[in-house]
């Protein structure tokens, strides 16, 4: 089996989309009204959640019509944000059940005529050059064994000017961290990279990186809140164990103890394409 293909595996959990929807209608959620806020807790995958999508939002020059690409879309959470507000995204994603789970919940908030998704590799899509104003990719990297063949895949198909917005979980020290961790059970399809690899790959693809910022203390406080809701209330109904399964407060210490011991941590990086 090869790499992108244990990947797919990784996320693939059968029966997602009924059982994301029987959560919410035992939450009494209005199926005909859904908000993105409403499906953050398990849609936002990712560090920081919708905060962190909110905090990127302000970064990205966000326009109405914008084109977005969203490399490694998931089911759809980042996805369904932007195109709320206003922009026009196209998602790909290794995993064929999130690329139908993220198309049936996005028909559920009727966005689907702004954000569509399909199934594909980063490093071959298919698109044509220069089809998209801007793109990002929020916590894919760390699967990526080839991260400088999909940021020159992502500059192909990107106009010259627009904005690729990479948030990313990166090796910030020395150490060795405990699995399983979100995205891998093992270290098999774990290829974590430094700030450094990341910015030479960007650069080297044809874009000048323009901002970088690590989110430690952020992303703690994050973590820890969650996990103190689990530890009081239980595992909330809506969450991420939806798609990650009965390891997820596992998965989620292990990322806490590498972050909280400077081996790990998330980073904002922005890169302009020249």
């Amino acid at each position: 089996m090869n790499t992108e293909a244990q990947v797919a595996g990784h996320y693939s959990k059968r029966g997602l989309e009924a059982k994301i929807v029987s959560v919410m209608k035992n939450a009494r959620m209005d199926l005909q009204h859904l908000t993105p806020e409403q499906l953050a807790p398990a849609d936002e995958f990712h560090v920081g959640g919708l905060d962190a999508t909110k905090e990127l939002a302000a970064q990205m020059e966000l326009r109405a019509g914008l084109r977005l690409l969203d490399v490694g879309s998931g089911i759809g959470g980042p996805a369904r944000y932007f195109a709320s507000r206003g922009c026009a995204v196209t998602g790909i994603d290794l995993t064929q059940e999130f690329v139908s789970v993220a198309t049936a919940l996005t028909k559920m908030m009727k966005l689907e005529g702004t954000a569509e998704f399909q199934q594909g590799s980063a490093l071959k899509m298919p698109f044509a050059d220069g089809a998209f104003d801007g793109a990002y990719m929020l916590h894919v990297g760390m699967n990526l064994t080839d991260k400088a063949a999909v940021f020159r895949e992502t500059r192909r198909v990107m106009k010259s000017g627009g904005l690729f917005t990479v948030f990313d979980i990166l090796r910030c020290g020395p150490g060795s961290f405990g699995f399983p961790v979100p995205w891998a059970q093992n270290m098999e399809t774990s290829f974590v990279a430094d700030t450094g690899g990341y910015r030479m790959a960007l650069q080297e693809a044809g874009f000048k990186v323009e901002k970088v910022r690590g989110r430690r203390q952020f992303s703690i406080e994050f973590l820890q809140r969650a996990m103190a809701r689990a530890a009081e209330g239980g595992t909330p109904a809506l969450g991420l164990h939806l798609l990650l399964g009965e390891r997820t407060p596992e998965m989620m210490k292990n990322v806490l103890t590498a972050i909280q011991g400077s081996v790990l941590e998330p980073v904002e990086m922005i890169g302009r394409a020249l």
